[in-house]
């Protein structure tokens, strides 16, 4: 077994995992350990495998898709009774703020009511759990740190920042982190929580702000900017959330959150103005791509600035990020530019164009 996992890990539960974070984690599980991987997933207008499958042979074999809402308590009950996992990661959930905006229930449902379930599903198989198993059990939980609200000009959000969310995304995650919480406090559930900063990198589906523009800018269409573009994000590149994620899951202090961030604290007309350079150099004949950006109305509720303070999981655990923003950024941009027909796919797939939505107030 890899070093990735502690041996007796062997049967690895991953929710979400047709979905951008997700499929990262378990291509680096299926790619790097001996682990069998059960990846149960709604397999909703996001969710994509196109990643996963194109692993080797002997790879997909240690894979078990379980198509599975999470929404629904007895289908999840018998999908963790299949798995019979050893390690629960969670990261399903609905994600996307603009469309919690459209449609809040849908996110109460799949990131509140589903992790009940998934709370009362892993609860009840831990306990049936042969001793020596139920020692090593463990439930990561995956989640945002768009909970802890917006900051003013200066500070980080840490593990002790007081939550206040301001979306309805942002508060159904809330709430699912101190549903997992009081099942740790409560019946005993060995649990591990991380909330992270926004991840980009490969395989995102182009809904987000980083694909869209990649995506709008190659294709000289207009790429709106919400409001004045001063609102500022901590950049992530998914493989190194995928670092800190393992750690957490083997090594985090049980009951304990750790927050991740990539130091990659930018603006979103910063972000969007490197995008723009970048395809200078890669696309000419559109240069400058920036005469593109067109600002638009801003987001209802939208959050002014995160940035987190990483310092637990760097001091505790050893993480740190393994690639800057700028080189995260570039791999991106290359990754989609030659991709540009994955991204047509699952548009198509998904019924979405790339127009704006979480307009309404």
């Amino acid at each position: 077994m890899s070093s990735l996992l502690p041996a007796g890990l062997d049967r690895v539960l991953v929710t979400g995992g047709a979905g951008f974070i997700g499929g990262a984690l378990i291509r680096r599980l299926l790619a790097e350990t001996t682990a069998m991987v059960f990846n149960l997933d709604k397999c909703g207008y996001a969710s994509d495998l196109s990643g996963i499958e194109r692993l080797g042979t002997e790879a997909l074999q240690r894979h078990e898709l379980l198509k599975v809402d999470l929404v629904d308590g007895a289908a999840t009950e018998v999908a963790v009774r299949a798995a019979d996992p050893d390690l629960v990661l969670h990261l399903a959930a609905e994600s996307h703020v603009d469309r919690s905006i459209d449609g809040p229930g849908t996110f109460i449902e799949s990131n509140v009511t589903g992790t009940y379930n998934l709370l009362q599903a892993v609860r009840a198989h831990w306990e049936a759990l042969p001793s020596e198993r139920r020692e090593r059990f463990r439930l990561h939980h995956i989640s945002t740190d768009e909970v802890f609200g917006s900051l003013g000009p200066t500070g980080r959000f840490s593990e002790t920042t007081p939550y206040d969310p301001r979306s309805p995304y942002s508060a159904s995650k809330a709430a699912s982190d101190h549903l997992v919480s009081a099942w740790h406090h409560t019946y005993g559930l060995p649990v591990v929580l991380t909330n992270c900063s926004n991840n980009y990198g490969p395989w995102q589906f182009p809904e987000k702000l980083i694909p869209v523009v990649i995506l709008k800018a190659a294709a000289g269409e207009q790429i709106p900017l919400y409001g004045d573009g001063a609102n500022v994000r901590d950049w992530l590149y998914v493989e190194d959330h995928v670092d800190a994620l393992l750690l957490a899951a083997c090594r985090g202090e049980l009951g304990r959150s750790y927050c991740v961030g990539g130091h990659g604290e930018r603006s979103n007309k910063q972000v969007v103005e490197a995008i723009c350079a970048l395809l200078d150099q890669r696309c000419p004949g559109g240069a400058p791509h920036a005469r593109l950006i067109t600002p638009v109305t801003d987001r209802p509720g939208h959050d002014r600035r995160y940035a987190i303070d990483p310092s637990r999981i760097s001091s505790e655990l050893g993480w740190r990020p393994r690639h800057d923003f700028e080189e995260g950024l570039a791999a991106t941009v290359d990754w989609y530019l030659a991709n540009l027909g994955w991204c047509d796919q699952v548009r198509q797939r998904a019924g979405y164009g790339g127009e704006r939505i979480g307009v309404n107030v």
